[in-house]
C-alpha cells in the first residue's frame, strides 16, 4: 500500500479538475467565530494542490502551504503563482519546518485523516502563537439521495481500502481528544455538477479507487455509467456535500 504522502501522486490532474472547493462561508465562518482577520498568518498544512489556501489568499491572508507530496505541491505552485501572498513549504503535518510561534490559524482540508495525530498535535502548539487556533475541514459526500447511497456503494463494493482511509472514522471522540476539549462546529452546503466524464473523474481523484490496469478498474467504470445513465437530468447528476468544520485553540 502506498504511504499516504504518495497516494495522490498519480491522480493531480482528476483531483485539480474534479475535487470539490470549499465554500467562501468558511471564511465568514472563521471570521465570526473565531476571529480571523486579512492580516492573520495562516499555516495551511496538508494543502495538496491548494483549493483551500486560495479561498484565505484572496481573503488577503499571507499563506505557507505545507504540503509533501511533490507533484501535489507542484500544482499549487502553478495554480497560485501569481499571489504574492503564498508561500510553498516542503513540509508535513508532524514536522512543518515552520517557525516556532509563527502562526495565527492553522488550517486543514481534507487531510487530517492521514495524519500521525499525537506528533501533529505537538507539531502545531509548536508553530502556533499564543491564542492561536486550529480549523479542520472537509467536504462530506452526503448520502440522503439516490445518486448518493449509489455512488457510495459503488465506492465500497470496488474499493480495497476505503474503511481505512476514509475521513468519517474521525468522530468526535477523535476530535475532542486532539484539541485537548470542547471544539466548536459548523456545517455548510456545497455542491458539483457534472456530465458522465465529471464524474468518472471526480471517482478516479479518489485514492482507494482502482487505476487502469486493474483488473476492478474497467466494471467499476461501467457500473459508474449505469449510475449516471439513471439518475442524469439533460446530461449531468449533481454530488451534494456537508462541509464540515471543526475549531478551536489546543487546550
Amino acid at each position: 500500500m502506498l504511504s499516504s504522502t504518495e497516494r495522490f501522486s498519480n491522480r493531480v490532474d482528476n483531483y485539480v479538475r474534479y475535487r470539490p472547493h470549499y465554500p467562501k462561508e468558511v471564511l465568514e465562518c472563521l471570521q465570526t467565530e473565531c476571529g480571523l482577520t486579512k492580516i492573520s498568518v495562516i499555516a495551511d498544512v496538508g494543502s495538496g494542490t491548494g483549493f483551500l489556501t486560495e479561498l484565505f489568499l484572496q481573503n488577503g491572508n499571507a499563506v505557507f502551504a505545507v504540503e509533501p507530496n511533490r507533484e501535489m505541491r507542484e500544482a499549487a505552485e502553478g495554480l497560485l503563482k501569481d499571489y504574492s501572498n503564498f508561500t510553498s513549504v516542503v513540509g508535513t503535518a508532524e514536522e512543518t519546518t515552520l517557525a516556532e510561534n509563527s502562526i495565527d490559524f492553522i488550517t486543514v482540508g481534507q487531510a487530517f485523516h492521514w495524519f500521525e495525530q499525537d506528533k501533529t498535535r505537538k507539531e502545531f502548539q509548536r508553530i502556533l502563537k499564543p491564542q492561536g487556533q486550529v480549523a479542520l475541514v472537509w467536504n462530506e459526500r452526503r448520502d440522503s439521495g439516490p445518486l448518493d447511497y449509489a455512488y457510495e456503494q459503488l465506492v465500497r463494493k470496488y474499493s480495497d481500502d476505503y474503511a481505512e482511509v476514509h475521513h468519517k472514522r474521525i468522530d468526535d471522540e477523535v476530535l475532542k481528544h486532539f484539541f485537548g476539549g470542547e471544539f466548536g462546529k459548523k456545517t455548510l452546503e456545497n455542491f458539483q455538477t457534472f456530465d458522465f466524464e465529471g464524474l468518472k473523474g471526480r471517482l478516479l481523484s479518489s485514492s482507494y479507487s482502482p487505476e487502469g490496469g486493474h483488473p476492478k478498474h474497467e466494471p467499476m467504470l461501467a457500473e459508474l455509467q449505469e449510475i449516471f445513465n439513471a439518475h442524469q437530468v439533460s446530461g449531468r447528476v449533481t454530488v451534494a456535500y456537508d462541509t464540515r468544520l471543526s475549531f478551536s485553540h489546543l487546550h
